[in-house]
């Protein structure tokens, strides 16, 4: 745990992504009571610096020898705050996919969780064929829709790469008239991003809500999603808003585990 400089206070740090040397996107509880170029000091040779506040976000920079090995050696898995627990030493495997690869997402592309190594060779072994993109999921993935008109509300950016062998193997899918299968919404967004603009590389800030004409994905495997969200409204574009309110009423009889480190649908 971090600590205000003179106060001693305990304080946390989630570091979203860096802007440039040093300096970084944050989110900091309380951060109004922070005062510019304030120290949170995390070792007696790691700390962060204040800036200021930009929207949501603070703007932070971090002093240290060595940013990455500090991290590592200081920093926490960032559970969703509906995980009402510590993060544990099994929450560096379990809160991250099999297939991750290249570092920069703030949380886990959580429909990916339930995939491992043996289950991805008996899919490939069924004749499936898998492709991989890359995801920095954001934090505003779990932000809540406040807005009365839903075409008001501001959609976060994602950071996503789709590499050229994915988009021939997914241009193959279709001329053969088989099923391109999207593991996550957050691939969709990225998928769809491609279909209707043509980008395989950079931010995304699509809003998928019905109605909706998918362009790429024809189904999709997902997580069950926090009421109000933007995600459970790309859902309910993919399928009927009345049979997906039916599945969710179904999941709640049945106690089915929600969100992160929960159950997964199939959507065909």
């Amino acid at each position: 745990m971090a600590k205000k400089e003179k106060t001693n206070a305990n304080i946390e740090v989630f570091l979203l992504r860096p802007t440039e040397d040093n300096i970084w996107e944050a989110l900091i509880k309380n951060v109004r009571r922070l005062k510019k170029n304030q120290k949170i000091i995390i070792s007696d040779d790691f700390y962060v610096e204040f800036l200021s506040k930009d929207d949501e976000k603070a703007i932070v920079k971090i002093h240290s020898k060595d940013i990455k090995s500090d991290l590592e050696k200081y920093g926490h898995v960032p559970l969703p705050p509906y995980i009402e627990r510590e993060d544990e030493e099994k929450d560096k495997d379990y809160y991250q996919t099999v297939f991750a690869e290249k570092e920069g997402s703030v949380a886990s592309p959580t429909a990916g969780l339930h995939f491992t190594k043996e289950l991805l060779e008996k899919i490939k072994e069924k004749g499936v064929n898998i492709a991989y993109i890359t995801l920095h999921v954001g934090l505003g993935t779990f932000k809540p829709v406040k807005t009365e008109d839903i075409t008001k509300h501001k959609m976060h950016e994602e950071y996503f790469t789709i590499p050229k062998e994915t988009l021939e193997m997914i241009q193959k899918t279709k001329e053969n008239k088989k099923s391109v299968v999207a593991v996550g919404t957050t691939v969709v967004r990225a998928l769809e991003t491609y279909g209707k603009f043509g980008k395989t590389e950079g931010f995304t800030d699509i809003f998928i809500y019905p109605p909706y004409e998918f362009k790429i994905v024809d189904k999709l495997i997902t997580n069950f999603h926090l009421p109000k969200s933007t995600l459970l409204m790309l859902v309910s574009a993919f399928a009927d808003i009345d049979f997906i309110l039916r599945a969710y009423n179904e999941a709640v009889k049945e106690r089915y585990r929600f969100f992160s480190y929960g159950d997964a649908m199939l959507i065909v």
